[in-house]
């Protein structure tokens, strides 16, 4: 199949074989019912003059000397409407979203395909012979010719491909169905490897959930800078969605002044959540603390227990444990999902929570709560205050973060850049 690289450059001529400039560039039409952009129309340059001419004008599109239909004077120019992209300008070398290898890749060369007397936009070639054919014309065609197989390159199919346009507008993006699909780690990996403008310009295509869930990937000290340029109003919204905890983590990293706006345009309820959380010391167990968590009277049975579950559990980010809690909030017994649902649906909760709780202080260090993490084997702690009454829960990997370091605070101020 024929490259788009080896057409720029080609002569056009009218119906009379009239030069009417060279080929600068081909615009294809994006449209939402096909998986595949078509070519409508070619960009011909003739000295200072460029011409825009739909491709129902072009007698025979690969061909050594493009010839058009009608004379040059004859030509009626094609508009240009936002869902066209000039693949030369705004695509070829430029940086792209491989939605299924999940990386960001550079663009040598885009292969076009005929189906049906149209052409598309087939394959974007990522490989080192889309850049050789591009730098050597011919020298690909003599390695296939000597070798007698193709030569190695490295294509995917547009179907996998997100479109980056850096400083110019968010208008060429393809479908942000494929983006918002990915796993929040894997867009968090995504936009570690973009600059400012381009991780700036994806985070703005996603909706508040997924900014949140993403960003919840990476280090608070990147998620701020991150959210530097954002406006306000978003910031507020991306805070309410994601857990507490979070929340609190990424304020903290703002000055004083930007955290108070914030927490200001965030709804009242989230706010108190995240300000009680600041009230502590970073590495506490009342810093680390999830606000979100399953908790029950004793009186209910097992099987009012989880229809109670199914109704609210919507408002705990995670839930490893049922908590058992008197009228006070005092912490009295804990059950984990499993014992629940294996439970007699009417026996009594009381009668088979468990009663010696490991649980930890408000003030307790990062590595106390660690530890009882590791030594009892735990998914989840909870936090008591004085009164032994919960104020939340430590979950194992915010509990073992500082201890056991992950990948992401390894690399991420190396790759961002």
């Amino acid at each position: 199949m024929p490259y788009i690289s080896v057409l720029i450059g080609r002569p056009v001529v009218d119906v009379d074989c009239v030069p009417a400039g060279n080929l600068e560039d081909i615009i294809a039409a994006h449209r939402s019912d096909m998986a595949h952009p078509q070519i409508v129309a070619i960009v011909v340059h003739a000295g200072k003059q460029q011409t825009i001419i739909p491709l129902d004008q072009v007698a025979v599109l690969l061909a050594p000397s493009i010839p058009l239909t009608r004379r040059r004077a004859e030509i009626t120019p094609y508009t240009v409407s936002d869902q066209d992209i000039f693949l030369a300008r705004d695509v070829l070398d430029k940086q792209i979203i491989d939605t299924d290898g999940v990386r960001v890749v550079r663009v040598n060369d885009l292969e076009i395909a005929r189906v049906n007397n149209h052409f598309y936009v087939a394959n974007v070639d990522i490989g080192r012979l889309g850049l050789l054919r591009r730098l050597w014309p011919g020298l690909a065609d003599w390695m296939e010719r000597r070798s007698g197989k193709p030569a190695p390159g490295g294509t995917i199919s547009w179907e996998n491909v997100e479109l980056l346009q850096g400083d110019q507008p968010m208008r060429l993006k393809v479908s942000g169905d494929k983006i918002s699909e990915l796993h929040p780690a894997d867009l968090a990996e995504i936009i570690s490897d973009l600059t400012r403008p381009e991780s700036d310009k994806l985070l703005g295509t996603l909706d508040v959930s997924t900014v949140a869930d993403t960003l919840e990937e990476v280090e608070p000290d990147f998620q701020a800078r991150l959210l530097e340029t954002m406006p306000d109003e978003k910031v507020a919204d991306v805070l309410e969605e994601m857990a507490p905890d979070e929340a609190a983590d990424l304020l903290a990293e703002f000055s004083q002044d930007r955290s108070k706006e914030l927490l200001n345009l965030m709804q009242r309820e989230d706010a108190e959540d995240v300000r009680k959380l600041l009230a502590f010391p970073v590495e506490s167990a009342g810093g680390l603390m999830n606000t979100e968590f399953f908790a029950v009277p004793p009186t209910l049975s097992a099987s009012e227990t989880v229809e109670t579950l199914r109704r609210t559990a919507g408002e705990a980010e995670t839930i490893y444990y049922v908590y058992v809690t008197e009228p006070t909030g005092k912490l009295v017994g804990v059950i984990s999902l499993r014992e629940l649902v294996m439970a007699d649906p009417a026996t009594p909760i009381r009668d088979f929570m468990h009663k010696r709780l490991v649980a930890v202080k408000l003030d307790d260090s990062q590595e106390d709560v660690a530890q009882a993490v590791s030594k009892y084997n735990l998914l989840a702690v909870p936090v008591v205050d004085n009164e032994g009454r919960i104020q939340g829960i430590v979950t194992a990997d915010d509990a073992l973060d500082k201890i056991i370091p992950t990948a992401w605070k390894k690399k991420l101020p190396h790759m961002y850049h």
